[in-house]
């Protein structure tokens, strides 16, 4: 699995202390159009009670690329996205669930016990293009499929939440 680190100067302070994970931590606001909104039990925000991210905020965390096809697409697509490991440090949440919600608010329950490294991505490029909504974007949360028979089972599936607006971290 091959990681990638993608900053740029001002979203990068984005991945600063969220990632250290020390207490809570005001973000910086998004400057471009809201993708993502976190809320719940999460102690990393920038606006009242929730986390919210613009496409460059989302980037200029920690980014991981693997390969892997899906029940969805024609053939192997490299995906690229932030681990949903990673999205969970840099809001500090604490929880046993994630309520996943997609644009048209088809909403699926993810354990947080998913959130692990080499799982589960929020895709936001697939082949190295930014994804559109017409193509499951502008987010969609990919389980390296090929790597683990565990990801291939109908529970998996229904987690592979595209289109995906927010997520509301639970108890």
């Amino acid at each position: 699995m091959k990681k990638l680190m993608a900053f740029s100067v001002g979203a990068a302070m984005v991945a600063f202390t969220a990632l250290a994970n020390a207490g809570s931590v005001q973000m910086t606001a998004p400057t471009g159009a809201v993708v993502l909104t976190v809320n719940g039990n999460i102690h990393n925000t920038n606006t009242e009670g929730a986390a919210v991210f613009d496409m460059a905020m989302l980037k200029a965390l920690p980014a991981t690329t693997f390969s892997t096809t899906t029940i969805w697409t024609e053939g192997v697509g490299q995906f690229t996205g932030v681990q949903l490991s990673d999205l969970i440090k840099a809001v500090a949440a604490e929880g046993f669930t994630l309520k996943a919600t997609a644009i048209n608010d088809y909403t699926i329950e993810i354990p947080m016990s998913d959130a692990i490294d080499g799982g589960p991505i929020l895709a936001y490029e697939i082949d190295g293009k930014e994804m559109s909504v017409r193509k499951k974007g502008p987010l969609w949360i990919v389980y390296p499929y090929d790597l683990d028979n565990r990801y291939q089972s109908e529970t998996i599936y229904s987690r592979s939440i595209w289109q995906l607006s927010s997520i509301e971290v639970q108890q």
